[in-house]
């Protein structure tokens, strides 16, 4: 079982687009982004230790 199975998922807070400039949203949009990225980033962090794990119990 990965380690990843056990931590639990967290559910972002619901945003109310209605009381948002679009401004305020467009910043919102910024964010989203610079956390995908960083989302993205871990992920193929986690693929290069996985590969290197792999790698080493295979020899």
């Amino acid at each position: 079982m990965d380690t990843d199975d056990l931590e639990p998922i967290i559910k972002p807070k619901e945003i109310d687009f209605e009381s948002l400039s679009i401004e305020e949203l467009m910043e919102y949009i910024v964010e989203l982004k610079a956390e995908i990225e960083r989302a993205e980033n871990y992920i193929l962090s986690k693929e290069k230790d996985r590969l290197n794990a792999e790698s080493l119990f295979k020899k």
